[in-house]
């Protein structure tokens, strides 16, 4: 890789561990717990798993709703303004990025701060429907918990909970993310291979930040733009999926490593 990677433009791939300054925990940070996360079949496939899922989303949306962006995030919304990034494709959830004034951002694995019916197909606000639960479980947030990734809590008793429907159609509803096993949706996944070709047209770098790239939704695009011969630059605490294809791996935090890049003003 040529000298000066840090003064080129930009394509970043956010994950996690970006957001864990914010308070939000990640599922495979080095101090990280086992989780075994819900998956797609099981809160489609019956109405206890989403009584549990929304039981214990409703806590945790109290606590991610509370998160503020950090440092990381408004470092690259500043950078965006000043024409640095390229493009920026996040795998997180919170929606902190746009809230730091990043505009454009993919949204990989969707936002919680959206609900989707599945029988109707409308979406609507998280908001609206945590006021909903609030007021058919009264005192449910109250609880001490412990709350992990992707706004979940731990908690096991959860049969008490009242789980209201869609308004308009009566249909299940979902937050508005990609849950393990479910598919991202394919025009979502061609725009981020369409940034990686945009890359490598402009001679820019691929920047992976916080993340470890276990799951193929963001490793796919190290691994395309390692094939069209695009520089690609991970800074993560612990070693990721894509380090071999790296050409500079930075085993430190985001925050820190952005904070003593210069900033290529007016790009």
């Amino acid at each position: 890789m040529s000298a000066g990677w840090e003064s080129r433009r930009w394509l970043v791939l956010t994950g996690a561990g970006v957001s864990t300054d914010s308070g939000i925990p990640d599922y495979r940070g080095p101090d990280a717990p086992p989780r075994t996360p819900m998956t797609y079949q099981e809160f489609i496939g019956s109405a206890s798993a989403r009584q549990r899922y929304w039981a214990r989303a409703h806590i945790g949306w109290t606590h991610m709703r509370a998160a503020e962006p950090n440092s990381t995030h408004h470092d690259l919304a500043l950078r965006q303004r000043d024409g640095q990034l390229l493009g920026l494709i996040t795998q997180n959830v919170d929606g902190l990025h746009q809230r730091a004034g990043s505009i454009g951002t993919i949204d990989l694995h969707g936002r919680l701060d959206r609900v989707l019916c599945l029988d109707c197909g409308e979406t609507t606000l998280r908001d609206q429907l945590h006021r909903r639960l609030h007021d058919t479980n009264p005192g449910w947030t109250t609880r001490t918990v412990e709350v992990a990734p992707d706004g979940d809590v731990v908690i096991d008793d959860t049969g008490s909970f009242v789980v209201t429907p869609c308004l308009r159609c009566g249909g299940r509803l979902k937050p508005d993310v990609v849950f393990f096993g479910e598919t991202v949706p394919r025009t979502r996944v061609q725009r981020c291979f369409d940034l990686v070709e945009r890359a490598r047209e402009e001679d820019a770098v691929l920047l992976v930040l916080g993340s470890s790239l276990q799951v193929m939704s963001g490793l796919r695009f190290v691994k395309r733009a390692a094939k069209e011969g695009v520089d690609i630059v991970i800074v993560n605490r612990g070693p990721t999926r894509g380090d071999d294809l790296a050409a500079l791996k930075l085993d430190a935090g985001v925050a820190e490593t952005l904070t003593a890049l210069p900033h290529r003003l007016n790009a």
